[in-house]
């Protein structure tokens, strides 16, 4: 049964199913069983890489450092988080360790020439913002999925093509047909709302009760709607703003059930998805409405004062905005349960990756991923 935990991982990193590879290999009592797996530390130090959580990462790497120190793959991941850092000295005693050991690694020669051509603290910047860095990562193989889509594309190329021999009038017979989309995500059909739920979407009768929102009948069905779509197009931070005012209004018993509901399908986000599909969500607009944001994800950039580390804890307060040393927006306690690797720089600019919490009205941010620009050399 262990060994397919691992079988179970792997097929989902090559299938880039990051998120799941973490969910999978974390769930349960996994740590305990592989605390001496040098491939299930590896293989989550990989996922967290690629989701760009290089905090995680770099735990997982030393972690499986201390079982094996002489595996390529492995020193090739942490040579690639000193390179992110703009570390270039350390990266390469690192891939020189590899070609100690591999003298034709190609991932390793590779990071050597563009260190030799590109390795100037700009050039580095623009291979992390860019994604270009992601070349030198180990590499995953061909996406299982890929080929299935391409192989889906060529069947349907070729019906497509018959049709068009045979049918003089190809547009009636398609019309209202949906063809499979690889961007679905879970199926909430089961989640829409009744004829009932809709004839009777608020409660009658508000005493005993607390609401922050008193909605109409059709502002509610509009909030639920809003939550359900914005979950299928990959906004869980605006499908969550939508929850959080149904639980806190008016609304019914059974629709506020089934807005939970939605947030059990939420994928947890990392820096590039919330750039890439979800809303980023502004300082300013949490401070105004607190429980309105109650557990989405936010990226704040800033500096980090009064920093502690508690045993494996580290906790810290995030001046929001204050990156540049010239306005603070908001002052924002931040809790890591593990603390970040590397170390946050109390003197350098910050980016967290944080869920946001709310206490008696305060605002807190739980935190999930570190990011630090590569410093300047004097």
């Amino acid at each position: 049964m262990a060994r397919g935990v691992l079988e179970k991982a792997h097929s989902l990193l090559c299938r880039r199913k990051y998120s799941n590879v973490i969910s999978l290999l974390e769930s349960g009592n996994n740590p305990e069983i592989y605390r001496e797996s040098f491939d299930y530390f590896l293989t989550a130090g990989i996922a967290c890489l690629y989701l760009g959580d290089t905090g995680s990462a770099g735990a997982y790497f030393q972690r499986a450092r201390h079982i094996r120190m002489t595996d390529p793959t492995l020193l090739c991941s942490q040579a690639v988080l000193f390179l992110r850092r703009g570390d270039t000295d350390r990266a390469i005693s690192y891939y020189l360790d590899v070609l100690d050991y591999d003298p034709d690694n190609k991932l390793a020669l590779s990071a050597m020439e563009f260190i030799r051509t590109h390795g100037s603290y700009e050039d580095v910047c623009k291979a992390v913002d860019s994604g270009e860095i992601e070349q030198f990562y180990p590499p995953l193989g061909i996406n299982p999925d890929l080929i299935k889509r391409i192989a889906l594309s060529v069947l349907l190329g070729i019906v497509l093509a018959i049709l068009l021999l045979n049918f003089a009038n190809v547009s009636r017979l398609f019309r209202g047909v949906r063809l499979p989309s690889s961007s679905s995500r879970a199926d909430l059909s089961e989640l829409f709302l009744s004829v009932e739920e809709l004839g009777n979407a608020h409660k009658k009768d508000l005493t005993g009760g607390t609401y922050k929102y008193i909605l109409s009948d059709s502002q509610i069905k509009k909030s639920y709607d809003t939550a359900m779509t914005s979950f299928q197009n990959y906004r869980e931070n605006a499908s969550l703003v939508e929850i959080n005012r149904l639980l806190n209004s008016n609304a019914s018993d059974s629709i506020k059930a089934k807005a939970r509901m939605i947030s059990t399908y939420f994928k947890e986000p990392s820096f590039d998805s919330l750039n890439d599909y979800d809303d980023n969500i502004e300082y300013s607009q949490v401070a105004k409405e607190p429980e309105l944001y109650l557990g989405c994800t936010v990226s704040w950039s800033g500096r980090i004062s009064n920093a502690v580390q508690e045993g494996r804890s580290f906790r810290c307060d995030l001046l929001v905005g204050y990156e540049n040393m010239e306005r603070v927006e908001g002052f924002v306690p931040l809790f890591f349960e593990e603390a970040p690797y590397p170390a946050i720089d109390g003197e350098r600019p910050v980016r967290v990756l944080a869920k946001i919490k709310v206490e008696n009205g305060r605002i807190l941010l739980e935190g999930r991923a570190v990011y630090q620009p590569v410093k300047r050399e004097n």
